[in-house]
């Protein structure tokens, strides 16, 4: 058992003094038989006197052991509470601090979905700049552009030249995708097309899925890719054989689902 330093400083000084007190005590009980002699009524006093320093010392011994029993006891009691008191503020802090945490964390979770679900009303917005379909010109166009043609011979390449311009079999198709979340649905797909020198608002260039409009065409349907860490892709293909380039414009709109 550990003593606190001031209950133990008092020990040693009690002992200190009732150890010097005893010395001069004995020393003037020593003087005084040798004094008088030693007689039976001073040994009887001589030993009552140390029957009653012995009760007087014994009974101080076990005060000073109750009185440091007590306030140790009184300490222990003390750091108890103290200590109860700071595991109670310690699980209370924790708590807080999960709350908090779960807070954030469903704030946060809120804050996302709600930019999410406008940026799904909003539209994601996919574009593109196509290059003008170059025309793929016959063998006997080519081989009269190469060779020393007469200037009577000039009329006649000149419509095989523009009878060769581009079609729809040799364009190539361009695929435009927009990357949405996992969980969305798909509400619509808007698709607009326009020359790249053309200043038409987009509203004015939308096209019908499908439907051929100034050598240009969208696809019928547009494609969705498998849920892939937590997004999918919804995918249109363009195809144009006009000779000159043109800006494709996707925008897809979705809702999140609850």
């Amino acid at each position: 058992m550990l003593l606190p330093d001031s209950v133990l400083a008092a020990i040693i000084a009690g002992t200190a003094t009732l150890s010097a007190s005893f010395v001069q005590l004995r020393s003037a009980l020593l003087r005084e038989a040798s004094a008088r002699g030693p007689t039976a009524a001073s040994r009887r006093r001589n030993r009552l006197q140390l029957i009653l320093f012995c009760a007087v010392v014994g009974g101080a011994g076990l005060a000073g052991f109750a009185l440091s029993q007590w306030l140790t006891n009184g300490e222990r009691a003390a750091q108890a509470v103290m200590q109860r008191e700071l595991q109670a503020r310690v699980a209370e802090i924790s708590r807080t601090a999960s709350e908090l945490e779960l807070t954030r964390g469903s704030e946060r979770a809120e804050i996302e979905s709600g930019v999410l679900r406008r940026l799904g009303a909003d539209g994601v917005i996919v574009m593109a700049t196509v290059p003008a379909c170059g025309p793929t010109l016959p063998p006997s166009a080519s081989a009269a552009g190469a060779g020393t043609a007469s200037p009577a011979a000039s009329p006649a390449a000149s419509p095989a030249a523009a009878s060769a311009a581009c079609i729809e079999a040799q364009a190539s198709p361009v695929t435009l995708c927009a990357t949405i979340p996992g969980n969305a649905t798909v509400t619509e797909v808007a698709l607009f097309s326009r020359p790249t020198d053309s200043d038409a608002l987009w509203s004015a260039s939308r096209f019908l899925p499908g439907v051929e409009s100034g050598q240009a065409r969208f696809a019928a349907e547009y494609s969705e890719s498998a849920a892939e860490a937590g997004v999918r892709h919804v995918c249109q293909s363009f195809v144009h054989w006009s000779d000159h380039a043109r800006v494709v414009r996707m925008v897809v709109h979705y809702s999140l689902q609850l």
